[in-house]
């Protein structure tokens, strides 16, 4: 922990030491909440976010948040390491496998031109009892196994010794933004019914409502959604390589989600933990820690530090907009900079330039600043990106 900071009425604790001033006005508006539980934990990639910022983790007693979770809900990450030697992928080869992911992988706004099979639909849920899910019912198919935009990404990636991993940023897709603008409107409604003062992008529900009772279930199916799409598009990817080289093997999937709400005990009560941009570290638990693009990844072992309510960054996080990266960045240079380290990547335009990773913080001082909440357990260097 770098410091902490008198909030107005709990406590902030913070893993870095730079912050925007928006940022520490909504950190400072969550540490007023009546029920904030115990301090609000900023991670090394805290950012300006909607309501509550990006990299934040809130707990609360009895009520949840729609907006500190997010309109991703369920965004995340996947890895998996193969039985490849660096040195068996030639620059060919990955652009070969770029093309061929961006034929079979829409990306973007982009979806299927057909379903996909309803088998790879998360299990467990009855659709009728989740009416916004339902009410996207024609689109879910459309839009299982596809990247997205913004952040999102499908990664070549070895480590020191050659070992090539693929890894994938991607979240619920439009259901998860759906569920979550539906939400929030309902906890803005509900919260002026009872005539409740909240702050701006920050309505609440009480647990114990219907409302809630709604919002989570539906988020677990976002949740899970997203767990289902990032695993189909690893499957394609993985179908692709086996196409390539028959005998390659891969290890098990490593998941974690960054946006979502869920019930832990912490400091002895059960709250809910609102993460936002932020990955779980239990004790021991792995977790996947991305660079920008560009820049190193990282598999860690969570540390379980009770004072970040078990957590830690989910990437290196932003220090310009995207507008103020495409205004403000120099095309040239970002391109030379992927191709001086040989990676396959897209920056061709300005419009590219927002996920440059000028446009974020540097990933050796993130992790640098959350040594304890994780232990780096491989680092990974990129060797062909695809950008949604």
């Amino acid at each position: 922990m770098k410091k902490i900071i008198e909030g107005r009425r709990i406590p902030i604790k913070m893993w870095l030491d730079e912050i925007e001033e928006s940022c520490m006005e909504q950190a400072l508006n969550l540490s007023s909440l009546p029920f904030a539980y115990k301090h609000v934990a900023l991670m090394p990639d805290a950012h300006t976010g909607m309501g509550m910022p990006i990299g934040g983790v809130l707990a609360t007693k009895g009520v949840v948040i729609p907006n500190a979770v997010g309109v991703d809900i369920g965004c995340g990450m996947c890895a998996v390491k193969t039985s490849l030697h660096a040195d068996d992928l030639k620059k060919r080869d990955l652009e070969e496998l770029v093309m061929k992911i961006k034929q079979q992988i829409p990306l973007g706004f982009e979806r299927h031109k057909q379903p996909v099979d309803k088998k790879y639909l998360p299990k467990g849920y009855k659709i009728n009892d989740l009416p916004v899910v339902k009410s996207q019912s024609d689109l879910l198919l459309l839009q299982l196994g596809t990247l997205g935009g913004g952040n999102h990404f499908i990664e070549f990636q070895k480590t020191k010794e050659n070992e090539v991993w693929v890894m994938i940023h991607s979240g619920s897709r439009n259901l998860g933004h759906t569920v979550a603008e539906h939400y929030n409107k309902e906890a803005e409604q509900w919260c002026k019914s009872q005539n409740l003062d909240f702050l701006p992008q920050l309505a609440f529900l009480p647990i114990e409502t219907d409302l809630a009772k709604k919002y989570l279930a539906e988020m677990n199916f976002c949740i899970d959604f997203a767990f289902a799409n990032r695993k189909l598009m690893m499957e394609c990817v993985k179908t692709l390589l086996i196409q390539k080289f028959p005998m390659v093997k891969f290890d098990e999937m490593i998941n974690i989600a960054h946006n979502y709400a869920a019930w832990e005990n912490h400091f002895g009560k059960k709250v809910i933990v609102h993460r936002k941009g932020a990955t779980r570290a239990f004790k021991d638990e792995l977790g996947i820690i991305p660079g920008s693009q560009g820049t190193k990844s990282y598999i860690v072992k969570g540390l379980g530090n009770p004072e970040s309510f078990m957590s830690c960054s989910h990437g290196a996080g932003r220090t310009m907009s995207r507008r103020a990266a495409q205004r403000n960045l120099d095309l040239n240079y970002e391109i030379a900079k992927m191709d001086k380290k040989g990676i396959v990547h897209g920056i061709r335009r300005k419009s590219d330039l927002d996920e440059a990773s000028s446009a974020y913080k540097n990933i050796d001082e993130v992790m640098e600043n959350q040594k304890d909440l994780v232990t780096p357990l491989v680092e990974l260097f990129p060797m062909a990106v695809v950008k949604g």
